[in-house]
């Protein structure tokens, strides 16, 4: 069967015992402790010691087991008869009623603890005489699972238990624990104090510690759930527990040292967690920060010289202080000759004065050697446990017993202490006599000025001093550092002296991470299978950046901007575009000009020489037409080059389409006139004189007008625009002009088309005329030249990215320019400049 099981039915039999009909005695389960007479008697439960033993081997056999007496809870014992006597000595609480007591030993086993809690609320015989009266309210327990045992069994007899250091957050819950109050904070706040500890120093990959009982399970529980909202990863989670094996012990403690975390958490009771410590000084591991909760950081059987050598710089939260002066006399009063009952007076005052008091029809069973004098005292000793002004736990037990009285006191007169009118709702909870539904109307300012009162869950308002583990002279000091409380605003804030802490890993605060923090430029990436702090850094993609360390995305750069090398700065993208300072340019600027200026000087030649026989063949009004339209083809690649205005786009292509097409109309008149030219040779034709001049320059302005009429349609309704293009390139901008309306563009283009294909026609129709016409021939060249440029472009022209398309483009009009000025006045600028003696009707005749 279960232990729980055994402890569960054990607990029942108890009970059943102890409220049997004439208190019959229960031989030898009776329980040591104190007990006073009073009108109304308070009961308290206190681990006085603690059996280190195994529970297996306690009910189960026969083996014997030394208990260790713990001073500091026989301490709190005083401070709870110390409390009470100081209440019956007050006028203004209570008058005319006096407290009595009846202090229990829970040997911190809830089985124990549950045992005398029943003992409490059922009374129980004393040498076969008497019955003890059942206790109104308890005082207990110091832990957890102790408590639990204590309010879920007397919970339902609606006997309030005010417990003094039971932290689970657990035991909040009204439904399961309605009589359950308590004069120290929940875990629920202890653990919103680790989390902002955690987080104020920047540590993401801890370990944690819990005691294999409610206090551990629920403590790590409630951390977990805050840290998580932190994002900080718990690597482990180890269980101890006094009671466990050797074996377990070190199965944890091997997952220490394996793991690579450099703080731990250890929310364990103070007695689970000795066995843990003594391993990890023993085994030398060092280089850990550790991290405490309330049980243990300010524990003098652990703050020893010894233990901090791996636990020194330890930090952790703990009740404020208090100073109780009044305190000292009554503790250094203690003597087993005033108290000789008490046995646990008597193991105190072996210990402290380390010899056995010798008492009258009795033989000491101390082991220790010497017996006392009987004039030994107490009020010189310097022992620790004699020191009043840094009490925590014990004005815990002070507050429990002031806030019982001050119920009690409602109960009894109706009426808060210091109030004159009497409250009715008080007085119709008079019966049962029970001070439990006056607790939770609790609230009073006690004699240190500390207001007490409790929620709505019976806690009281929550506040930690931060203790670190300090070594003056020899000694281990819990130095008080900051603060844990209430803000302003109903939040939590965390005061800390972060320069006076002494760190385990040195000056510095110690890091604990899983990964080293991502360094700008690059992002976090989450290794599969392992926990969230666990990544791999990994560079920004390009175009986007991360400028902080740590970041889990990388930021995507504007559209006009774009990473740096170390993609850690987005930086503005290459502003692109055909300039005159480049190679590119300068080639396109020296041909436009060389061809302009060629144009210009065939033009100077042609209207000096136009008297001459070949200046007459070629038509030299057509001539000086075709030449002007070609310097200003010549000076069109100038407007594709620099920075892309409104005026400028809608310059470089309408110019374009408009020099061009009166180019070609000018050469379509050449064409017309050569074939005009011999049907004027055949007999009775009339068309040749038909066509003169007049006629010539209006077939030129009628073919440019259809291209100004698409010009001024397309400038209308679509114009180009300057646009910057960014699908070229990732980083550059592409500063073009934009067609605006592709339809007008290759309109334009198509129509300047249509021209040359004519021209073409009717130069290869009149290409073997007789030889004074042969200018057909050179017209045909220069159209092919023409024709085969741009309908290369246009291909070229789709598939050039960025400024090369706007380089397509000036180099196709350079092209076909070119093409027709060779083509057409090459040969006879040949004639007049360097064969002028071929100027002649008779030679022009022939060719």
């Amino acid at each position: 069967m279960p232990i729980e099981q055994i402890s569960v039915l054990f607990s029942l039999v108890l009970l059943y015992l102890s409220v049997a009909p004439g208190c019959k005695r229960i031989g030898k389960f009776d329980m040591p402790g104190w007990f006073k007479q009073g009108d109304i008697v308070i009961g308290g439960i206190f681990p006085k010691t603690s059996a280190l033993h195994n529970l297996k081997t306690l009910f189960f056999t026969k083996n014997n087991f030394s208990p260790r007496f713990d001073l500091r809870a026989f301490r709190w014992t005083q401070m709870m008869i110390f409390a009470i006597e100081e209440i019956n000595k007050d006028p203004t609480i209570l008058l005319n009623v006096t407290l009595g007591y009846r202090i229990l030993d829970s040997c911190s086993s809830p089985t124990n603890t549950l045992r005398a809690a029943l003992t409490l609320v059922g009374g129980q015989e004393e040498n076969n005489s008497t019955c003890f009266p059942a206790v109104s309210a308890i005082v207990a327990e110091a832990g957890s699972s102790q408590s639990i045992a204590v309010a879920s069994t007397v919970g339902p007899f609606q006997v309030p238990v005010v417990s003094y250091f039971s932290t689970c957050a657990c035991l909040s819950d009204r439904a399961k624990y309605p009589t359950f109050f308590r004069t120290i904070p929940s875990d629920y706040y202890q653990a919103k104090a680790l989390a902002a500890l955690v987080k104020r120093f920047g540590w993401e990959w801890i370990g944690a510690l819990q005691s294999d009982n409610d206090y551990g399970l629920n403590g790590i529980r409630a951390f977990k759930e805050e840290v998580t909202k932190l994002g900080v990863c718990i690597a482990f989670v180890g269980t101890i527990k006094r009671t466990y094996s050797v074996d377990k012990t070190l199965r944890v403690l091997e997952m220490i040292k394996k793991s690579t975390v450099k703080v731990i958490l250890a929310f364990t009771a103070e007695g689970d967690f000795y066995p843990l410590m003594k391993e990890v000084v023993k085994q030398n591991i060092t280089g850990i920060q550790w991290i405490a909760s309330e049980a243990w950081i300010t524990s003098s059987r652990l703050s020893t010289p010894e233990m901090f050598q791996a636990f020194g710089g330890a930090l952790g939260f703990v009740m404020p202080k208090m100073a109780v002066p009044n305190l000292k006399p009554f503790l250094t009063s203690i003597s087993p000759h005033a108290d000789s009952g008490a046995v646990f007076v008597r193991t105190f005052w072996e210990i402290i004065m380390g010899c056995t008091p010798h008492l009258s029809g009795e033989n000491s069973t101390s082991s220790l050697d010497g017996m006392c004098t009987g004039d030994e005292t107490l009020s010189d000793s310097q022992d620790p446990f004699f020191d009043v002004t840094e009490l925590r736990v014990s004005y815990n037990v002070y507050n429990a017993i002031y806030a019982i009285a001050h119920a009690l006191h409602r109960v009894v007169f109706c009426k808060s202490v210091g109030e004159k009118a009497e409250d009715p709702w008080c007085c119709r909870q008079r019966t049962p006599f029970r001070p439990e539904p006056q607790l939770q109307r609790v609230h009073f300012v006690n004699t240190f000025g500390d207001s007490i009162f409790f929620d709505e869950n019976g806690d009281p308002p929550a506040s930690y001093e931060v203790i670190n583990w300090q070594l003056r002279d020899g000694e281990v000091h819990h130095v008080s550092l900051g603060h844990f409380a209430s803000a302003v605003n109903g939040d939590y804030k965390l005061s800390i002296l972060e320069e006076e802490i002494v760190w385990r890993t040195g000056k510095n605060i110690p890091t604990s991470v899983c990964s080293e923090v991502c360094p700008v430029g690059t992002r976090k990436a989450q290794i599969k299978g392992k926990p969230i702090c666990c990544f791999e850094c990994i560079s920004c993609a390009e175009g986007s950046i991360a400028n902080m360390t740590g970041a889990v995305d990388c930021v995507p750069c504007p559209v006009k901007f774009w990473s740096n090398d170390k993609k850690d700065e987005c930086i503005p993208k290459t502003v692109e575009y055909l300039t005159y300072s480049e190679p590119m340019g300068i080639i396109i600027t020296v041909l436009s000009l060389l061809g302009a200026s060629l144009s210009l000087t065939t033009m100077v030649i042609f209207i000096k020489n136009k008297q001459t026989p070949v200046i007459k063949a070629s038509n030299v009004e057509l001539s000086c037409f075709l030449l002007l339209s070609l310097v200003l083809c010549f000076l069109c690649p100038l407007t594709f080059i620099g920075t892309p205005t409104v005026w400028t786009c809608m310059l470089r292509h309408t110019a374009f389409g408009l020099t061009f097409a009166v180019c070609i109309s000018c050469v379509l008149g050449k064409t017309i006139v050569v074939v005009l030219a011999f049907k004027a040779t055949t007999p009775g034709s009339k068309v040749a004189r038909q066509f003169g001049p007049k006629q010539q320059r209006i077939i030129v302005c009628a073919c440019t007008f259809i291209q100004v009429v698409i010009i001024i349609l397309w400038l209308t309704l679509n114009p180009p625009y300057p646009d910057m293009v960014f699908q070229h390139s990732t980083k550059k901008i592409l500063l073009e002009c934009n067609t605006g309306s592709e339809a007008a563009f290759y309109a334009v283009l198509s129509y300047i088309g249509f021209l040359a294909v004519i021209c073409l026609v009717l130069a290869f129709i009149a290409r073997k005329l007789p030889d004074n016409f042969n200018e057909a021939k050179f017209i045909t060249f220069s159209l092919l030249i023409f024709c085969a440029v741009w309908i290369s472009f246009i291909p070229a022209y789709v598939s050039s990215p960025g400024k090369f398309t706007t380089a397509v483009e000036t180099f196709a009009i350079l092209s076909s320019a070119f093409g027709l000025f060779i083509c057409i006045f090459a040969p006879k600028c040949y004639i007049i400049l360097i064969k002028p003696e071929r100027n002649t009707k008779r030679l022009v005749a022939k060719h």
